[in-house]
């Protein structure tokens, strides 16, 4: 590289300013045209609007069948949270709720097998995973279904 081989970097190019006096010929109405919803002030206009023709989105006709409505959302909990409880309890809902280990029940509670469980419980629940099931089984412990 030789010092006459250097070139001077491109400048970068100025940012429009509009609405400035009579000189910048971008005064008056500052490029928005005249009238309209465009040229007021705090305007925008979403990409979906149709200018108040009905939207596509409710001309197209519904179709299929959406589970959505009718889902169940269970309160998850792992079987290393259930290592705070001793040998032999009977872990329920309730009890679960009260110490802080589930925030809502929701639609119920499903016992999932993250985690290790060290202890011999009872467990009631409404869902139970078949890996979570024998795990406690394996314990010693029972998984019931209410």
């Amino acid at each position: 590289m030789k010092l006459e081989n250097l070139v001077e970097s491109p400048e970068t190019k100025k940012r429009k300013i509009v609405g400035r006096g009579p000189g910048s010929g971008r005064g008056k109405t500052s490029t928005r045209g005249e009238k309209g919803q465009k040229a007021r002030s705090g305007a925008s206009i979403s990409p979906w609007f149709e200018g108040g023709q009905t939207p596509l989105y409710r001309r197209v006709p519904k179709r299929g069948f959406n589970n959505a409505k009718f889902r169940k959302e269970y309160a998850v909990i792992n079987l290393s949270d259930l290592n705070r409880f001793n040998d032999g309890d009977v872990i329920t809902p309730e009890l679960l709720k009260e110490m802080g280990i589930v925030k809502k029940q929701m639609a119920g509670i499903k016992v999932l097998a993250n985690g290790k469980l060290e202890k011999k419980v009872t467990v009631r629940a409404q869902r139970f995973s078949s890996k979570a099931v024998t795990k406690i089984e394996e314990q010693g412990g029972t998984a019931e279904v209410i």
